[in-house]
């Protein structure tokens, strides 16, 4: 409804039905989309930080001085076996350093196992920080995951292998380790009653009679120099 007054006109009333329906119809558009927007939240934005995929030989990859992790023997044996019976199925991860050098993020044991040959790799754009984190949280993050027993045993029963560190391997997931729940209940422990004397002495020619005094006298003594 359109109201228009002038001094040399009678005020009136002029009324848009066509405006009316216009300006609910927008209004409504406007606070269902308001509503979707508030129910649904946006979807993250993940960025892809890889930059290219290179096959490098091994030797030509740097250690990271700041891996963490450490290599057992049987892991070196068990490793060993996949990449003889399997080879590489997965990229190793690295970063461009200033000077040119691939640095390892993730592979470190396959890179050393393989010095020789040419191996994947993943090169990331990662800055020093982000690499830290990388490097903190990638084995971590996958060893975050449970088990579900049953599908691994049906698992286990369709692979073959020939390779003794593996086979350790694939019985040792077949009977996972029973670990026990603590006893929270505290057991009282009876601590016999000890009185003792602390004598202080001058010197040690004093401290040796007091002690031969006292050992004389059927008393059990102990020589202390603080």
């Amino acid at each position: 409804m359109v109201s228009i007054s002038s001094s040399k006109f009678i005020p009136f009333n002029v009324s848009f039905p066509f405006l009316e329906d216009l300006a609910g119809s927008l209004f409504a558009r406007l606070i269902f989309s308001l509503l979707i927007t508030h129910k649904q939240p946006r979807a993250m934005l993940i960025r892809d930080r890889i930059l290219d995929f290179r096959r490098i030989p091994a030797s030509q990859l740097r250690p990271n001085p700041r891996n963490w992790r450490t290599h057992p023997a049987a892991q070196q044996e068990a490793m060993r076996g996949m990449l003889a019976e399997i080879g590489y199925a997965d990229a190793l991860l690295v970063r461009e350093r200033d000077d040119g050098t691939l640095e390892l993020i993730d592979g470190h044991l396959r890179a050393e196992l393989s010095p020789a040959s040419e191996v994947p790799v993943l090169v990331l754009d990662l800055d020093d920080n982000e690499a830290a984190q990388l490097l903190a949280l990638h084995d971590p993050l996958a060893a975050m995951a449970d088990t579900d027993q049953e599908l691994l045993n049906d698992l286990l029963a369709e692979v073959e292998t020939r390779n003794e560190a593996l086979r350790k391997q694939l019985d040792a997931l077949a009977s996972p380790i029973d670990i026990q729940p603590v006893n929270d209940e505290t057991t009282e422990v009876a601590i016999p009653e000890i009185y003792q004397v602390v004598v202080e002495c001058q010197n040690e020619e004093e401290q040796q009679a007091v002690y031969e005094s006292l050992t004389a006298a059927g008393h059990r003594c102990r020589l202390v120099n603080l």
